[in-house]
């Protein structure tokens, strides 16, 4: 008798999880799934999904705990060890507060939601891979946090991170685009997701940012971004096979899915405005600029590859593109002179550029930084050196849509503000870009809502009129903010290092 024949992957995957899926005998499907039909998007069959996970729940928990194993063990040889103290320096951890603050809140976001997908796709592959990836961003939050609780015995910044993700200002430009996405239907929420955050912001933070951390002596970040890099891939894969989905099932479904494309990229391309800076000013030991990944992660990988796949299906490159490449320039160094001039209110510290590090920034920037940015340091350094510090004290203007102050210039013009505006139902709403303004001009009524921070000061919603009272209220503490050189960090720091065998660090009072 001949040997039964060796399924495939697929077939055995098929095979486990056959008849997984019934009928509903006493509701009506749509009364089941109430949620996929009011975005326009026309399904005929929902087991054409290809389910790029391919695990079974077991399989899928076994996996993921071996990795959690790795990476806890790193985290405990790392605390015993006193490892914070091989960082590169302590400014580096300025990017991790960043990080902590407005990135893994985004994660329990992301969880929350793909849970509630996971329950209401109609289609068992589609529910399945939700339920994955919502358990993905669940492990992520909580590594995250594990990760970096070690720097809150020693280092300020790190205490109310949830809290100040609700309150600060600069956070709202991430918590206003998990809003958004989180508001729209499932549909919209997976590009959202699976395009423009997965495969925009991550390939964009965690790869070249994760090698930084590496490259700075923060080998618990490092660990953790490897460890979750396994799982991001699989949630790009996630992104791409829902818009081949959705464009495969109805020609009706490809103009909805380009204009949410052209929505999300914007919006994604906006966020990573806090990432560009991070690479170009927090990190003390460069790896690549912020022009060098997005011209390989975006321009080579996103533009040359998974738009010349989607080419097929009549989905062109995003609306203004050419913007964001023309941006790559100057991005970074608008985005952290603006926070250098309101660290004052902010959980990180900041501070100029030393003459290394303005080196760097001019031959990575050889067209721009000498003309544009460099006087702009010169000048704040001589403020330094005459015992001063630059602190911007006026509130400014924020975008309607993407929330972040109205700090970007002209497209081919960077000396002038650029500046848009809407008039709807007889209130003017402004915007940093044309970009922003289409957003708006497309659903209105969502983006007349907005929780601005600025707007919020001027009504007295955030603690009281005065910068103490707004600053008590976002929860911060002495030494959580503005200038690093002379700060306590700066200090421990320095005394940490003064002797080739520092004395164990004092962990910070109240954290």
């Amino acid at each position: 008798m001949a040997a039964p024949r060796k399924l495939s992957m697929k077939q055995r995957y098929a095979a486990l999880t056959h008849d997984l899926d019934w009928d509903f005998s006493y509701v009506d499907n749509a009364e089941a799934y109430p949620y996929t039909t009011f975005e326009g998007i026309k399904i005929h069959d929902w087991s054409k999904w290809e389910d790029p996970f391919r695990l079974t729940v077991d399989a899928y928990m076994k996996y993921q705990a071996e990795k959690d194993k790795r990476l806890y063990a790193v985290l405990d040889s790392f605390a015993q060890g006193q490892g914070h103290l091989s960082l590169a320096d302590a400014k580096y951890l300025n990017a991790m507060k960043l990080f902590l603050q407005g990135v893994t809140p985004l994660e329990y976001q992301a969880h929350r939601n793909f849970s509630f997908l996971a329950r209401h796709l109609n289609g068992p592959g589609p529910r399945f891979a939700a339920l994955c990836q919502s358990q993905d961003e669940l492990r992520h939050a909580q590594t995250e946090i594990h990760t970096l609780s070690n720097y809150n015995k020693f280092y300020g910044g790190f205490h109310s991170w949830h809290h100040q993700h609700d309150r600060v200002w600069y956070l709202s430009v991430p918590k206003s685009f998990f809003d958004d996405a989180v508001s729209a239907g499932p549909f919209e929420f997976m590009i959202a997701i699976g395009f423009s955050f997965e495969y925009l912001l991550t390939n964009l933070l965690f790869v070249p940012f994760m090698s930084g951390a590496s490259f700075n002596g923060d080998l618990p970040t490092m660990t953790f971004g490897f460890s979750a890099q396994s799982d991001e891939s699989r949630h790009m894969t996630f992104g791409l096979e829902a818009i081949k989905f959705l464009l495969e099932q109805d020609p009706d479904n490809v103009p909805i899915v380009q204009e949410w494309i052209d929505k999300w990229f914007w919006r994604g391309y906006r966020l990573l405005a806090l990432v560009s800076q991070m690479l170009d000013y927090m990190l003390p030991r460069k790896v690549m600029s912020w022009k060098e990944a997005f011209e390989l992660y975006f321009e080579q990988q996103m533009l040359g590859g998974l738009f010349k796949d989607l080419e097929y299906y009549g989905i062109r490159p995003p609306k203004h593109v050419q913007h964001a490449i023309d941006e790559k320039e100057i991005l970074s160094h608008q985005v952290y002179w603006t926070l250098y001039q309101f660290s004052f209110a902010a959980a990180f510290n900041t501070t100029t550029p030393d003459s290394e590090h303005l080196q760097w920034l001019a031959e990575q920037y050889p067209d721009t930084f000498d003309t544009l940015y460099k006087p702009l340091w010169d000048k704040a350094s001589r403020m330094v050196e005459g015992g001063g510090r630059h602190f911007a004290r006026a509130l400014p203007q924020l975008c309607q849509t993407c929330q972040i102050p109205m700090l970007f210039t002209e497209p081919g013009d960077p000396t002038t503000i650029c500046q848009r505006h809407s008039i709807y139902e007889g209130e003017r709403f402004d915007f940093c870009s044309d970009g922003c303004k289409w957003i708006f001009d497309r659903e209105p009524e969502k983006y007349v809502q907005a929780w601005l921070p600025v707007h919020q000061i001027y009504m007295g919603n955030c603690g009281g009129p005065t910068v103490p009272d707004v600053l008590a209220w976002y929860g911060l503490q002495p030494g959580d903010n503005g200038e690093y050189a002379g700060s306590q960090e700066a200090l421990d720091w320095a005394a940490w290092h003064t002797t080739s065998h520092a004395p164990a660090p004092t962990p910070v009072a109240g954290n």
